[in-house]
């Protein structure tokens, strides 16, 4: 891999590390090595690093913040792209604006509401990247991605890049097309509508003060753990199940919001995956209904 990381800083892509722990890129704190992660500069420095790896049959995946993430205690193999930085412009046209893949999703919903653009507002705890929330259709507080979202440009395996719809990305509950058809989101653009900048002040306000009073913030964790089941809420039933608190290893089924787990200290992924069986055949047991993970679950155990 040390030659590859040695001719993609040749083709001017800087950053690429080889044996790079994962735990260090992700809100949960664990993970093993990805052999090869790479932070391309720009769109073009995106699609030369591609290429690259292509022309070397290596196998490629994708992370921006870390956020939502596990990664396996024997890390990654091939190569990592790590689309943040690089990719993180943000442009306002009237109710319309277009963002970089890498851009954070918690300081889009606080910059278009200074801009008094409601519609955003659902996003103000997301802690990943516009990339990670197209790709998830992420959401909260009864609004997602793709109700706002316009179209995005995406770079394909092939190396070709695409405009696709709304309609054409098929999202539904915390899933897109691209979780069936591998790409990279490149740029997003979404339609807002004008507001009342106090209104929308506020409202993030109360979102951000009832995150900091019922999740456990303070922690490593990687946000909800299961998707919501048809008309119910995961943290409910794990709570009514008495798991909250419940702990295996490092990892703690947290007592803030039972839809968390938390790295308490040396959390192994093996400890989160422990943790998560655990909980689905309990509730299976106890209410017959399976759970299913929000997080996504990569690498090598």
């Amino acid at each position: 891999m040390k030659q590859i990381a040695d001719e993609l800083k040749q083709a001017g892509i800087e950053k690429a590390w080889t044996d790079e722990p994962l735990a260090n890129h992700t809100t949960w704190r664990i993970g093993g090595p990805a052999d090869l992660l790479i932070q391309p500069k720009d769109k073009e420095s995106l699609r030369t690093a591609l290429q690259i790896l292509h022309r070397h049959d290596i196998p490629w995946s994708v992370i921006g913040r870390g956020s939502n993430l596990l990664v396996r205690d024997r890390g990654i193999r091939g190569a990592v792209l790590k689309v943040t930085e690089g990719l993180s412009h943000c442009e306002f046209r009237g109710e319309e604006v277009c963002v970089g893949a890498g851009y954070s999703m918690i300081r889009l919903a606080m910059e278009t509401g200074k801009m008094g653009l409601t519609g955003m507002e659902f996003a103000g705890g997301i802690p990943g990247t516009v990339g990670g929330a197209v790709y998830m259709n992420a959401g909260a507080h009864g609004s997602d991605l793709s109700r706002i979202l316009i179209d995005a440009e995406i770079l394909f395996e092939s190396g070709d890049m695409k405009v696709l719809t709304n309609e054409e990305l098929n999202f539904s509950y915390r899933t897109s097309l691209l979780q069936q058809q591998k790409g990279i989101v490149v740029e997003a653009r979404f339609r807002l509508q004008q507001g009342d900048r106090k209104e929308i002040a506020a409202t993030l306000a109360a979102n951000k003060e009832r995150r900091r009073q019922t999740q456990p913030l303070q922690m490593p964790c990687a946000g909800s753990v299961f998707r919501n089941p048809p008309g119910d809420h995961a943290g409910r039933l794990i709570e009514a199940a008495g798991l909250k608190g419940y702990r295996y290893g490092g990892a703690q089924v947290s007592e803030i919001h039972a839809n968390f787990i938390v790295n308490r200290g040396g959390a192994t992924a093996a400890d989160v995956l422990t943790l998560i069986k655990h909980i689905q055949d309990t509730i299976r047991d106890k209410n017959g209904i399976d759970m299913h993970p929000e997080v996504l679950v990569v690498g090598e155990g």
